[in-house]
């Protein structure tokens, strides 16, 4: 099984390097991703059938708004370890939402191209949220060796 989500991958263009400083979890491009993966999913959900209301429709709206959630409660929280726990939860719901796209597909709720790039945004969430998880992980070993 190929993995999809690699540190290389051409799906976005990196961040610059003059990148602004964190001051609030919407500073983060995790969060920012997510919160257009989020706006994306809303907006097709809107198109289902009625009857998906409070079946797939509300699961994929579920996944894409643990996202951010995740992202901005990780965030808000005391500690570095805390922060890494909840994206990883953030990323598990990205995984989930991919999971619901294919659903979706096969239900003919939307296209094949339309699963193809919003499966393609949420791999770049997934991409940027390990790079945040590690790079946080790296401050916390900093942090450690340091105090």
């Amino acid at each position: 099984m190929t993995k999809l989500e690699t540190r290389n991958s051409k799906l976005a263009k990196p961040s610059p390097i003059n990148a602004q400083p964190v001051r609030d979890f919407t500073d983060l491009n995790a969060w920012k991703l997510g919160r257009e993966l989020r706006k994306t999913v809303c907006g097709i959900t809107r198109r289902f059938p009625t009857e998906e209301r409070h079946g797939l429709s509300d699961q994929l709206r579920r996944a894409a708004l643990s996202v951010t959630a995740n992202v901005a409660e990780g965030f808000g929280r005391f500690s570095y370890r805390e922060n890494v726990q909840f994206c990883r939860h953030a990323r598990g719901s990205a995984f989930e939402l991919r999971d619901h796209l294919t659903s979706a597909l096969d239900a003919a709720y939307i296209s094949s191209q339309e699963s193809k790039e919003i499966d393609a945004a949420a791999q770049r969430v997934i991409q940027v949220l390990n790079g945040y998880i590690r790079a946080t992980q790296k401050r916390e070993l900093n942090t450690r060796q340091t105090g």
